[in-house]
């Protein structure tokens, strides 16, 4: 059985990439375009048993790692947004598990595949439009404190990386 920490962390916990080049932001945009396609493929022929099932001991099940991506990914677009037209705002946390536990959070997952698919056609858009300057803005986070738009890139890059590789990882694991 694998170790909890790697249950949790699959691809490893999050760290900034030690160079912000446009190379780097290109591959990252990239990973986010392909986000979408990823998700989908990851749990295509997936039963509904399959998609409540926790992806480890005390663990979210697939069905809300989908629906956690719609919220989180949504999070960080509206993020993005108010640091491009806003001068270094703070943003609002939210309580991603709490979040998890709603009652929406149990329904289809297609209607969060359709919203992500669309979410992220309009963040690689935006993302795609920034300049330089732009990656060098951010936002201020309570409990992080200044976060440039480089910086929430790559962690929403990692993020796309970590929850799908739940998902896939649980799949190897268990043989589907």
């Amino acid at each position: 059985m694998a170790d909890q920490e790697d249950l949790r962390y699959p691809i490893g916990k999050f760290h900034a990439p030690t160079e912000n080049t446009a190379a780097v932001r290109a591959a990252q945009i990239e990973a986010l375009r392909l986000l979408p396609e990823r998700l989908r493929a990851a749990v295509a022929g997936l039963s509904d048993a399959q998609l409540d099932t926790p992806y480890r001991d005390g663990g979210w099940t697939v069905r809300q790692v989908v629906h956690h991506f719609a919220d989180s990914h949504a999070n960080s677009y509206i993020r993005f947004k108010l640091a491009l037209t806003e001068d270094w705002p703070t943003i609002k946390p939210y309580d991603e598990a709490a979040w998890a536990r709603l009652a929406d959070s149990s329904l289809p997952i297609e209607l969060s595949l359709v919203f992500i698919t669309g979410l992220h056609q309009r963040l690689v858009a935006l993302l795609e439009l920034m300049t330089e300057k732009d990656f060098e803005r951010g936002f201020n986070h309570p409990e992080r404190g200044r976060v440039t738009l480089a910086t929430n890139l790559a962690i929403y890059e990692w993020h796309s990386r970590h929850h799908v590789a739940h998902i896939s990882n649980l799949r190897a694991r268990k043989g589907w």
